[in-house]
């Protein structure tokens, strides 16, 4: 009511179906005057296609502007690395704002395949969907498969009861993936391909790293590069780093963006003259030359000189039964500059206690064993990365007060 007067007060609304409200225009009146001959205007590949937002999980998002050639080419490449065919039908979960499902979505398109949007996420309408539209590509969030998985591993679901003889494909992208799920996966559907997708929208969307359907022997690893993509590592002065060290992840390729839209300064940060996009990633590669992630840069936490990569450790924690999702972040510590912090969200129906999870963790380095295990549930933004700043901001001065006051008890007490 109130919020669409608002908007219709500087704008257009257009209203698409029977029963238009009186605070919008009809859609079908408003097209039905306009001539369905084409306009005389050229568009070509070097146009300006598209602007996308960045997710905003270490600031506030960024305008990202691509040409039109760089969605073709995100088309034409998940295609060949998923190998669409008219007969596929690809189940695409929104949102469709981000580059994500999307542009897996557009290899569908250059095939002349079907897909499906979804509505909701829970394993029943996934597997409801897939079962009577009979899909056969089908891209996740971690925390969507991990769901289905406990949702059979505790029988509110029984793949008995769905039709999913045709689903060919389960691929997964837009933040790492715990090994141990997939192992996991493999046990219930044994018979899937299975990919992994690593990209960002500078570079519009996944496809630039990917694992490939023939290599899930290398899982845990994002991959080689994409269809006409390079890819390379680099310490902080952007040179090349020796194969198996860690660096800051660079790619290369026709899908890398013109620009931040209307920001030279934010451009510069992150794209050389060369056209190398610096990612913020820190990756390293195996003597097969297959990348893997290890953390946000801005996500590596420095405990005494040390480096600590928060993905090492999330992975190793999700093999622990109870353990439905975690993150890891770097809390502030007087002594150590930062200390590695665990935040648990348990799966529904199991009980854990720190002294377990401190248990668990001796298989650790011991630089690497949390130093604080905190159960709460971890936040994730709509395209499924973990919202690690509201953390760090939810835990770090809390986390900075309790420490003081306890300093300034000790203090009393020796007094």
């Amino acid at each position: 009511g109130r919020i669409a007067d608002s908007i219709s007060r500087r704008r257009l609304l257009l209203y698409v179906g029977p029963g238009c409200p009186s605070f919008a225009e009809d859609f079908g009146a408003q097209t039905a005057n306009y001539s369905s001959k084409k306009p005389n205007i050229q568009v070509d590949e070097d146009d300006y296609g598209a602007i996308y937002f960045s997710s905003g999980t270490t600031g506030f998002p960024k305008a990202i502007l691509h040409k039109h050639s760089a969605i073709t080419h995100a088309a034409v490449m998940e295609q060949r690395h998923h190998g669409q065919q008219k007969d596929d039908t690809f189940l695409c979960i929104p949102p469709l704002y981000h580059t994500g499902a999307k542009m897996h979505w557009f290899g569908s398109l250059v095939s002349g395949g079907s897909a499906v949007l979804l509505r909701g996420t829970t394993p029943e309408i996934i597997l409801d969907t897939v079962s009577k539209e009979h899909c056969t590509v089908v891209w996740l969030l971690v925390p969507w498969a991990q769901d289905i998985l406990d949702a059979i591993d505790n029988g509110s679901v029984k793949l008995e009861d769905y039709q999913l003889d045709q689903w060919r494909l389960m691929h997964i992208g837009a933040q790492p993936v715990p090994p141990s799920m997939i192992k996991h996966w493999m046990d219930y559907f044994p018979n899937h391909q299975y990919d992994t997708n690593y990209g960002l929208s500078e570079s519009l969307g996944p496809g630039c790293v990917h694992l490939g359907v023939e290599n899930i022997h290398k899982v845990g690893a994002i991959g080689i590069p994409g269809y006409k993509w390079e890819c390379k590592i680099v310490d902080e002065n952007r040179n090349t780093v020796p194969q198996g060290e860690v660096g800051e992840l660079a790619v290369k390729g026709p899908g890398v963006m013109i620009c931040y839209y209307n920001n030279p300064k934010a451009t510069d940060e992150v794209l050389d003259k060369d056209r190398w996009l610096y990612t913020g990633d820190m990756a390293m590669q195996d003597e097969d030359g297959f990348y893997y992630l290890v953390d946000r840069k801005k996500d590596v936490i420095i405990m005494g000189g040390e480096n600590i990569y928060p993905v090492q450790i999330e992975d190793f924690l999700h093999a622990f039964e109870p353990v439905n999702d975690v993150a890891v972040i770097g809390l502030p510590d007087k002594r150590l500059g930062e200390i590695a912090a665990a935040i648990i969200q348990v799966k529904e129906g199991y009980t854990c206690t720190e002294e377990q999870i401190n248990r668990y963790c001796r298989k650790l380095p011991r630089y690497k064993r949390p130093r604080k295990i905190i159960f709460a549930e971890v936040p994730r933004n709509p395209t499924g990365k973990i919202e690690k700043p509201k953390l760090r901001e939810k835990y770090g001065a809390a986390f900075l007060v309790a420490a003081e006051n306890e300093m300034n008890a000790e203090s009393e007490m020796n007094k």
